[in-house]
């Protein structure tokens, strides 16, 4: 999965993709994590204000790692057209 993401939006959206391609609830995923269920959907509806180790729990839980490269010029949905 690559997935370019520029905003807490984006960043949200990913995660739901990823839990949705592993096929977990929110629920499963919060266990996982060791966060509430609530959190997950928050993160995964807007994520702004999410503490930035929740990400990180949310991501280890899915499997997922952060790669920071310089900023393209394509458009978060420019990615997935590739594919």
């Amino acid at each position: 999965m690559h997935q370019i993401a520029r905003t807490p939006k984006d960043i949200g959206n990913a995660l739901r993709k990823a839990r949705k391609a592993r096929k977990l609830t929110q629920g499963e995923l919060a266990t996982q994590a060791g966060i509430w269920q609530r959190t997950v959907s928050t993160i995964e509806t807007s994520a702004s204000g999410a503490k930035l180790d929740t990400i990180f729990d949310l991501l280890a839980a899915l499997d997922l790692e952060i790669h920071i490269v310089p900023r393209s010029k394509a458009k978060p949905g420019d990615l997935e057209d590739i594919f």
